[in-house]
């Protein structure tokens, strides 16, 4: 990231709901930081967003994994306790767990939408960023011991991540080119030499994720953590910032 990136993303109030996937992403953030003196972000832990003071990215789970509602219902009331009046930059993301072989997609992306909407006509001044959902790897285990100590990969299986896909295709239809996206899964299934991870489902591609990115098929390692934090450093780096109620930090706040 370039000085100005750098700047723009620390003068930032930003809301980030998520679970372990997210939990990755933070460490990434934290890993960039420490490799770059320049990047000295304030990473907060707190559902009461509102709290604290001044420029400051701060991040919470929110919800509980396989079921999605319940992650839309949970960051739609941290957002309500006054983060959303106040303006800023907020969002969450589902994980790859809250799609399984039985999960109705577009019902899942109707809840999404529904809430969105409401929270838009609510906080006018709220910047809503819409993230896609991560994916999982191919499970490429060939003897039973390898299945195993692959049992997440072995698991999950393809049907959730063409159901993942499907959810991916809806949201970037629908909130693309008007609000800012971060597509987690793009990040996720595209390797250092740009080509993308996938198999065909008849003549679709169902994007996975990367092998080179996950030790166990669903979470980031540290490479996949780096690549997933530095792409959501730009974005957030590139979104108009807006608040409505000012609580600045001093030059000397933003070096600690």
């Amino acid at each position: 990231m370039n000085d100005q990136q750098i700047q723009s993303v620390m003068t930032k109030r930003i809301f980030f709901g998520h679970q372990s996937v997210g939990d990755n992403i933070l460490q990434g953030i934290r890993d960039l930081m420490a490799s770059d003196p320049r990047l000295k972000i304030n990473l907060v832990s707190s559902t009461e967003p509102r709290s604290i003071p001044g420029f400051a990215f701060i991040e919470a789970h929110v919800g509980v994994n396989r079921n999605p509602k319940s992650k839309t219902e949970a960051f739609t009331e941290v957002i309500d306790k006054g983060f959303g009046a106040e303006g800023g930059i907020a969002f969450y993301k589902y994980c790859y767990i809250d799609f399984g072989p039985k999960t109705d997609v577009e019902q899942v992306f109707a809840d999404y939408r529904e809430a969105t909407l409401a929270l838009k006509e609510k906080y006018p001044s709220l910047v809503l960023l819409h993230s896609t959902v991560p994916l999982t790897a191919e499970d490429r285990a060939q003897s039973a011991k390898e299945a195993i100590k692959n049992q997440l990969r072995r698991i999950l299986g393809r049907e959730p991540n063409t159901k993942r896909n499907r959810f991916n295709e809806l949201l970037k239809q629908e909130y693309q080119g008007k609000d800012p996206v971060f597509d987690l899964a793009e990040v996720e299934s595209t390797r250092s030499d740009a080509s993308r991870s996938y198999f065909l489902y008849g003549f679709k591609k169902i994007y996975t994720l990367a092998p080179e990115y996950t030790t166990d098929g669903g979470h980031l390692n540290g490479l996949g953590r780096r690549k997933a934090a530095e792409q959501l450093l730009s974005l957030l780096a590139t979104i108009p910032y807006n608040v409505t109620r000012a609580r600045v930090y001093t030059e000397a706040s933003i070096s600690k």
